[in-house]
């Protein structure tokens, strides 16, 4: 096979006149390209760690401390106390002009290290400092005004990771703080007989065992750098063993109204070149750091690429690569390697096309289990663990799985038509979610980090697996990708990729596979467990343009504290009762800060909801709006600043296990039911959108599958000043809830809400 010739780098026979090598001179220069490029990493990361290591000063600054000790020492004066003298004593061997170059070199590295010290640590106390989240508008504390020095260390430009040291680690709160706010939260939602034992249960830990287990918890965030994330990761991520299809996972969407290109080949040939931009731009560190007055925690765009979940029978694992120049691609059933790079350089998007192009044109059939073995890890963990151990440890099928779980991603070139299209706009949109979130059960290697969706049509999207980053860090990646796509890289007018392509480019790699009869019937079974939960899973897309934060903020009233009360408006009047409500909130203020729990459902919310009910005056809703609106943001501000609930007892239920400890309040406590599970996924880039010129180039967001079987899963995204885009699940086996309905219902409520209220 040509591919394969072209893979070898010299080949050799045996002659009688002995050993005869047949170098490829062709492929040794690849191998040397891509050794090249390698190294070029290699040498760009260490300069970079270099740059990171010394934030906020800068390299160069050593120098200058080098050239202002030996000045002083000129004019004779001693800028060291006495210290370089000492550093001379002990280079007796040396001359007097050397002894005294050398000494200054040394005092002067000891100083400008004793600097970036105190400039770290001066950075990091101020990066503690969260009191401006809990002023006013317009109304800045001198406190506040002193801590805006932090724009100081501000003024070299940073890289992606240059704060990674200076944040600060997220506090460990009190027991009796955060029994006394899970407690307020609890009441709306308990009867008085349920709150009392409630209260007796939180009183006895509190005085007893919850002191116990705080000790090594504090004993824990004095050593890790955060308290929460890696057992988060692990207890709550790698070791459920049901499926993660629909139960973890979430999508991301193309543009609502436009699509760059009908060609599906020329589509990927973008996208795909795109992502290879930002992973450029990360491996650079050449992406901005998120600012929020403060800077965010970055740690989370280390695993973007090249990471793959890998399963086990008691727990999965994530594995990450520091490189990959290729992607795995599906296809009609068949497994493909394309890379990525050639001659030492990435492929340009016209070449990347022309690729895909010849994926899609081969015409040969998958082998019996190619086409359905995505399944396995879509089903649950266990028989995926068993059957990789099996059946894929070694051979050529180990050889094809290493090429899809080395790969950078996965991408799925999908034989259907998506997007808000045709005569039914709204159910396609429905299914062009599904199709995201779960596809056909086995078109998706869903234990990659992220799946590069592209279907027929020319619609893109995405779908990413949750346990190594939360969505705002792929939601980050799908913006640049998209606007790179359309506004930058750009088509011609026959839609096709833009650029050249080199002749001697090797077609893409079929990979070959021997799956047995019996792990063929374990891939059906596998399938069988992912095709029900995904028949099961009712979707629904609703984009809201009548208004949006605009016309919110006129209001003086934060929009997602809006949505959410709007949210429990609609759930009290679709069910007639108050659910625990569970609202996603970054800890990214922190040293590697995931999430924590906003629990939205509060006694102020219900107490408008109740009054609104029951036929309260305008002003008295008006005002208990305001309240429960008030009481949100607060809540969300504590949750952002280390003052939540649910990651603290979460930790604590995590010791407790350790210990072999029962706790009647920790049980309780996690064993409460989120049947109102939501999240907001804000648009971080929105330089690279512009809404007044090109509103057409609107993204839709993404959304995730329900929490609970009889509960909701809401995902929102708030889009410029007009228009908000909501994303409903739940399960049909549930007859009380229902997507299509609902999302209705809340449309309405949020209107009637605001035209009430405010107008």
């Amino acid at each position: 096979m040509a591919e394969a010739h072209q893979a070898v780098a010299f080949q050799f026979t045996i002659t009688p006149e002995g050993i005869d090598l047949q170098l490829s001179h062709q492929a040794l220069r690849q191998v040397y390209l891509s050794g090249l490029r390698s190294w070029k990493k290699r040498v760009t990361r260490l300069k970079n760690n270099v740059i990171t290591g010394v934030y906020p000063a800068s390299p160069s600054s050593w120098l200058f401390v080098v050239i202002a000790i030996l000045a002083t020492m000129y004019t004779r004066s001693d800028p060291s106390m006495g210290l370089i003298a000492k550093i001379q004593e002990h280079l007796d061997s040396l001359s007097i002009q050397c002894r005294t170059v050398v000494s200054a070199v040394l005092f002067s590295t000891l100083l400008w290290f004793s600097l970036i010290f105190t400039m770290r640590l001066c950075l990091k106390q101020l990066l503690s400092y969260h009191g401006w989240m809990f002023e006013q508008h317009g109304k800045v504390s001198n406190t506040t005004k002193i801590w805006a020095m932090v724009r100081i260390f501000s003024g070299r430009q940073p890289l992606l990771y240059s704060y990674q040291g200076s944040l600060p680690n997220l506090p460990v709160p009190a027991v009796k703080d955060t029994v006394k706010r899970y407690l307020e939260s609890a009441r709306p939602l308990m009867s008085d007989s349920e709150y009392e034992r409630m209260t007796t249960l939180a009183k006895e830990f509190e005085s007893s065992l919850g002191n116990r287990l705080q000790w090594y918890l504090k004993l824990k965030a004095m050593w890790a750098s955060n308290y929460v994330s890696d057992w988060w990761e692990e207890y709550v991520y790698l070791r459920g063993r049901g499926p993660i299809m629909v139960n973890s996972n979430y999508y991301g969407m193309d543009f609502l109204y436009v699509t760059p290109t009908p060609i599906q080949a020329a589509r990927a040939g973008n996208t795909l070149h795109a992502c290879l931009l930002y992973r450029r731009k990360l491996n650079r560190e050449e992406i901005k750091p998120v600012i929020l007055n403060v800077p965010l925690c970055a740690a989370q765009c280390e695993r973007i690429f090249n990471t793959t979940r890998i399963p086990g029978e008691e727990t999965d694992s994530l594995i990450h690569w520091q490189d990959s120049e290729y992607v795995a691609v599906f296809h009609r059933g068949r497994y493909f390697r394309l890379w990525l790079y050639h001659a030492g350089r990435m492929l340009s998007p016209r070449e990347i096309e022309q690729q895909i192009q010849r994926i899609m044109d081969n015409p040969s059939p998958p082998v019996p289990g190619e086409a359905k073995l995505g399944a396995l890890t879509a089903g649950d963990r266990i028989p995926w663990a068993q059957a990789r151990k099996e059946f894929f440890s070694s051979g050529v099928n180990k050889r094809s799985l290493d090429c899809i779980e080395k790969a950078a991603f996965f991408v799925t070139l999908d034989d259907d038509e998506q997007g808000m299209r045709g005569d039914d706009p709204a159910g396609n949109l429905d299914r062009y979610a599904k199709s995201l979130l779960h596809g056909k059960c086995y078109d998706r290697w869903f234990d990659k980090s992220f799946t590069v969706v592209v279907y027929k049509n020319g619609k893109n999207g995405l779908s990413a697996e949750h346990s190594w980053a939360d969505a705002p860090i792929m939601a980050h990646v799908w913006e640049y990708v998209m606007t790179t796509d359309s506004f930058q890289l750009g088509y011609t007018e026959e839609g096709h990729c833009k650029g050249d392509v080199a002749s001697s480019l090797p077609p893409p790699t079929r990979l070959t596979w021997d799956i047995p009869a019996e792990c063929q019937e374990r891939i059906e079974r596998s399938l069988a467990v992912a095709q029900a939960l995904a028949d099961d899973v009712d979707f629904h897309v609703l984009p809201i343009q009548e208004f949006g934060k605009g016309a919110i903020k006129k209001c003086k009233i934060s929009p997602d504290a809006f949505i959410q009360i709007a949210l429990q408006l609609a759930y009290y009047r679709n069910r007639g009762t108050f659910s625990l409500t569970y609202e996603a909130s970054m800890t990214r203020l922190f040293r590697e800060g995931r999430t924590e729990t906003v629990r939205s459902c509060t006694s102020e919310s219900c107490a408008f909801i109740r009054a609104l009910e029951g036929g309260e005056s305008k002003e008295a809703c008006r005002h208990l709006f305001r309240t429960a609106a008030e009481k949100h943001q607060h809540l969300y501000r504590m949750a952002m600043t280390g003052g939540g609930i649910d990651r603290h007892l979460f930790c604590l239920y995590i010791v407790s296990k350790y210990l072999g400890e029962e706790s009647p309040f920790l049980n309780k406590v996690l064993s409460e039911t989120w049947r109102l599970s939501t999240s907001q996924t804000p648009l971080q880039q929105v330089e690279l959108f512009d809404f007044v010129n090109h509103p057409e180039y609107t993204t839709c967001g993404g959304g995730f599958g329900p929490v609970a079987d009889d509960g909701y899963g809401v995902s929102y995204i708030i889009i410029g000043e007009n228009m908000i885009n909501l994303h409903i699940s739940c399960k049909h086996s549930c007859p009380q809830t229902v997507s299509t309905p609902t999302c209705a219902f809340f449309h309405y409520q949020i209107k009637l809400r605001y035209k009430n209220c405010y107008m």
